[in-house]
């Protein structure tokens, strides 16, 4: 089924606004900030579903987009096998587990 014409207008505006987080984070990490509130506020007035790489790619507390070494650290715990993020924003840790067959 093809989704409405509404709802892929929305998932490009999405992406866009997630473009311009990952340039702007660097020099303006407010702008960059605003660019991610923004995109989840339309991703919820339409019901559009956040890509996984997206949904990784900002922190779900304080909404800061995620530069590697920034403002995020990043570690492997091989025990429990699972990526820690952790924010320096905000204090906010995310887990994911990684290597499980689907």
């Amino acid at each position: 089924m093809i989704p409405p014409r509404w709802r892929r207008i929305a998932s490009e505006r999405i992406r866009i606004l997630f473009r311009l987080a990952r340039e702007e984070s660097a020099k303006h990490p407010e702008r960059s900030k605003r660019y991610v509130e923004l995109a989840l506020v339309i991703a919820k007035k339409y019901k559009v579903r956040l890509p996984k790489k997206l949904k990784r790619s900002y922190c779900h507390e304080c909404h800061a987009f995620w530069r590697i070494g920034t403002n995020v650290t990043v570690r492997l715990n091989a025990r429990e096998r699972v990526v820690s993020y952790v924010c320096k924003e905000c204090g906010k840790e995310r887990r994911y587990p990684y290597g499980q067959e689907v």
